[in-house]
């Protein structure tokens, strides 16, 4: 009888092992996925690994050693190249083989034997009676690895099961506690090219797994229950089983989508979605891509590459239109003029055109849309009432704009054009740019701080910004923080009443008292008149500037029928007023009204009196009204200068010739003293207010102080008031019970309705505060002679930052130097109106100066003085802000806020 014939060998390589004695095996790929083999090894069992449960079948546990069977194998095998035999027993669907790994079966290692000798299966002989060659060798060896007590025949064998977990209950509680985490791995599945399950190790926990930032194409199950995928699905599934199929990978979890995990992968050998990208089998997908725990942008740049060399899923890409932009077109430098709603602003070129660019893929606050009811057809926009102001109504959309008029208007920036959105039916073409200050990116800074949202794109939609990641992650951290738009309680609207006609002159009456008011220009109508919001009155008025004449320019007809032509030089008026105050921050002072309710007053920017900039450039001429003005020699010489240099409306004015007299004489202005005054005064600060005005007691009054205080505790002590005899009185000189029962002279600057409550404010302290009008009391007389004690004076020379943030860490800051147990020196530099401005220093001879420190720590800015007496110290200042500048401190952190850098555009004067 002949020898049976020796089997067929054939080679394929190791795609997956199934149990401790099952494997996938496939061919080489030729022009696609390669086809595969299930087999099972010949004349062995393995212990059965655990099984999650399915709708037909329950949960099962691994048998004792399951775990490590697979675990050997898929160790020895996957990804490696072997010799396999095949057969197929009569009636059986399965096929059997063994598996030698080497170069041929002689020096190659029978992976059977290997299994049998380490105890990890059991030996399968249909007749024991009469087993064959092969099954003779096995039985031998698994009696050595029995008497050795090895794998399963250990006497722990039942320990070695593993605890799966196939359900997570609290994912994103999971996700919290291991974010940024690498955990190690092994992938048991590929679903598609992004998506995969794996076990979490050592305490393996299931999951599926979708990679983040992109998407690879999907197998679809049709109608008809057969499976259908998408171009390249397949190809993109059997390239990432090749490389991560049962390999040891490290898996970051970022975030969860539905029942899904989202996360990166991490392998020794590179990133798998980078590589996915590269080949063309993936996209990059935008709600993921800023969860990417390493990054973006190599990611975008991957797929950059791929598109630019058409490959696979890009071969029929074509760049867009603005894509192709370059040179000064693509990125240039210029000069924020005005912000226009939250997403755009008005920019001049350094050829002194200006340009509306708008921030790139970000979308301002807007109205809520109305959701239409179930059932219910969506409702037609309805329009808008006449009184409705975008600006104010809007939730959130002043609070953006005051971010960048404050950041931007008349600063330099960097812009880079992203992309050029076409002219539409309703909308004209729209350049979408970044915008940096500094290092900063604008649009960014504006979502995290959840003024703007990101607008969503289709997925090969290439007009986008170039940082359009960043902002995905800016959103994303402003959506957790609950910030701005993204508040459940904030309403963010802008109470903001207009004032007009008879409404004016409630408003005027307090308006002539508070003196200067801070406010906001917001439209500038003519060289001379304009629209200013007064935040500190919650209001908004129309202004005219005293004192002056000013040409206007063209504009709409009454009734809007046509148009009346502007006067000479009208448009150069508007211009010139427009560069410097609009969506500026400047003081006004309110004399009067007109009789349709518009107010006229006086405007300052930047310290700089507008009606005398305007006279002094021939922009305006005098008007009689003057006269009687604090700014009537200031005008004067503004106007006498203009004719001088012949400027714009005096072009052609011919001075008249004068009659001289012997009794003529010329009048000599009177100059200011050229010397500096240093006489430093020993103070002690008690209170610092808003504006950086502080109360100070001099220290040679010290003792009178304390003289009199006791005197008044004693004289209440011998004649304690009746409480609620006293009608307290705007204005009265008064005596307060302060928290500490002691009282105190007070002057009552507020009574409220009711006079329940009175707001005071203590003469010899500083300090104000809200007292029941019963902790009032009539001051004895021989009290009220004494002048108050707390002195008040203003930080000399500089002035607070604009920005709300900054501001307050400025207060806060100036507090904290001021008020101390220690005395401190001032010296009075110099007075408006009534006001006393002082420099500080902590010596009395004023070296160490106060004011220095807090320019040279970036917590405040150098006023605009041009008085000689104080030059040296201006140019000491000077030199300490110069300091902050180039070290970056505190409000120069982006670079220069001031408008120095704008001269050529008429910024400063």
């Amino acid at each position: 009888m002949s020898a049976p014939a020796a089997p067929t060998l054939h080679r394929g390589i190791v795609k997956q092992v199934l149990s401790g004695d099952s494997v996938v095996i496939r061919g080489p790929p030729k022009g696609g996925p390669p086809p595969e083999k299930t087999i099972l090894l010949s004349n062995i069992l393995a212990p059965k690994l655990a099984r999650r449960a399915t709708t037909n079948n329950e949960e099962t546990k691994d048998e004792p050693f399951a775990w490590e069977a697979r675990e050997y194998l898929r160790k020895k095998l996957v990804g490696e190249s072997v010799l396999f035999t095949l057969e197929k027993p009569p009636n059986a669907t399965r096929e059997y083989g063994v598996i030698y790994l080497g170069k041929d079966v002689a020096s190659g290692e029978n992976v059977v034997e290997s299994l049998v000798s380490e105890g990890l299966v059991s030996v399968r002989v249909r007749d024991p009676s009469r087993p064959s060659p092969e099954q003779a060798r096995l039985l031998e060896v698994e009696t050595a690895a029995k008497s050795a007590g090895k794998g399963k025949w250990a006497a722990n064998a039942a320990s070695h099961v593993r605890d799966c977990k196939w359900n997570i209950e609290n994912m994103k509680h999971f996700v919290e506690r291991n974010q940024g985490k690498p955990i190690k791995a092994i992938v048991e599945h590929v679903r598609d090219g992004s998506t995969v399950r794996a076990f979490l190790l050592p305490d393996f926990y299931h999951i599926t797994l979708m990679i983040s930032g992109i998407r690879c194409p999907q197998t679809k199950l049709e109608n008809n229950a057969t499976s259908v995928s998408q171009p390249y699905g397949d190809e993109a599934k059997f390239f990432v089983e090749s490389r991560l199929l049962q390999r040891e990978v490290e898996i970051i979890l970022e975030s969860i989508n539905n029942n899904n995990f989202v996360g990166s992968i991490v392998h020794p050998k590179g990133n798998i979605a980078e590589t996915l990208l590269l080949e063309g089998f993936a996209h990059c997908v935008d709600w993921s891509m800023a969860l990417v725990s390493a990054g973006a942008d190599k990611l975008r740049a991957a797929e950059k590459q791929a598109k630019e060399k058409r490959v696979r899923r890009w071969r029929d890409w074509t760049p867009s239109a603005s894509l192709q932009l370059s040179g000064k077109e693509k990125e240039f430098t210029a000069t924020v003029m005005e912000i226009v709603g939250g997403d755009a602003m008005v920019v001049r070129l350094s050829n002194g055109q200006d340009k509306k660019i708008f921030l790139a893929s970000i979308r301002p606050p807007r109205l809520p849309e109305e959701k239409p009811k179930e059932g219910e057809a969506p409702k037609p926009p309805q329009p808008r009432d006449k009184s409705f102001r975008p600006l104010y109504d809007i939730p959130h959309l002043y609070e953006a704009r005051e971010f960048l008029r404050k950041k931007l208007v008349g600063k330099k920036v960097n812009v880079v054009v992203d992309y050029v959105q076409p002219a539409s039916d309703k909308f004209p073409e729209k350049t979408c740019c970044t915008v940096t200050i500094g290092n900063a990116n604008v649009a960014e800074a504006m979502v995290s701080k959840g003024l703007a949202s990101v607008i969503r794109y289709k997925q090969n939609d290439d007009q986008r910004s170039s940082h359009y990641d960043e902002l995905l992650s800016a959103e994303t951290k402003a959506n957790k923080g609950l910030k701005g738009l993204h508040s459940k309680k904030d309403t963010g609207l802008k109470r903001v009443n207009e004032v007009s006609g008879q409404s004016s002159k409630t408003y005027l009456a307090s308006f002539q008292r508070a003196g200067r008011l801070r406010g906001v220009v917001e439209f500038v109508a003519s060289g001379s008149r304009m629209r200013i919001h007064i935040e500190s009155e919650s209001c908004v008025i129309t202004f005219l500037l005293a004192g002056i004449s000013c040409p206007r320019g063209a504009r709409p007809a009454v009734g809007g029928q046509g148009k009346v032509d502007g006067e000479p030089f009208g448009e150069e008026a508007l211009q010139f007023t427009k560069e410097r105050v609009l969506q500026r921050d400047v003081e006004i002072k309110v004399d009067s009204t007109d009789k349709a309710g518009s107010m006229i007053g006086w405007l300052w920017v930047d310290n700089l009196n507008l009606s005398v900039m305007l006279v002094e450039n021939g922009l305006a001429s005098m008007h009689n009204t003057a006269e009687k003005t604090e700014f009537f020699s200031q005008l004067k010489r503004a106007e006498e200068t203009a004719k001088a240099k012949k400027e714009k409306l005096w072009k052609n004015f011919v001075e008249e010739e004068k009659t001289h007299n012997e009794d003529d004489a010329p009048v000599e202005d009177e100059k200011a003293p050229v010397e500096r005054k240093k006489e430093y005064t020993p103070v002690y600060i008690t209170e610092v207010g808003d504006e950086m005005r502080f109360y100070a007691q001099r220290e040679d009054q010290g003792s009178k102080l304390v003289a009199m205080m006791d005197e008044l505790t004693q004289a209440f002590k011998a004649n304690p008031p009746l409480a609620g005899a006293y009608t307290p009185k705007k204005g009265d000189l008064c005596a307060a019970k302060f928290a500490d029962n002691n009282w105190y002279r007070a002057r009552i600057e507020r009574v409220a309705k009711g006079g329940s409550d009175v707001e005071v404010f203590y003469v010899d302290y500083g300090n104000r505060e809200s007292v029941a009008s019963t902790r009032c009391a009539s001051l004895p007389s021989a009290f009220t002679s004494p002048k108050p004690y707390a002195h008040e004076y203003t930080l000399a020379c500089i002035k607070l930052p604009s920005d709300g943030d900054d501001r307050s860490d400025a207060m806060e800051e100036i507090k904290k130097v001021l008020i101390t147990n220690e005395p401190v020196f001032i010296n009075v530099e110099y007075r408006v109106g009534s006001q006393e401005f002082a420099s500080v220093a902590s010596d009395k001879e004023g070296k160490e100066d106060l004011i220095k420190y807090l320019l040279e720590e970036g917590f405040v800015l150098l006023e605009n003085r041009r008085d000689r007496r104080l030059k040296k110290l201006m140019d000491d200042y000077r030199a300490s802000q110069d300091q902050a500048k180039k070290m970056h401190a505190r409000i120069w952190q982006y670079g220069d806020i001031t408008e120095d850098d704008a001269a050529e555009f008429g910024m400063n004067r």
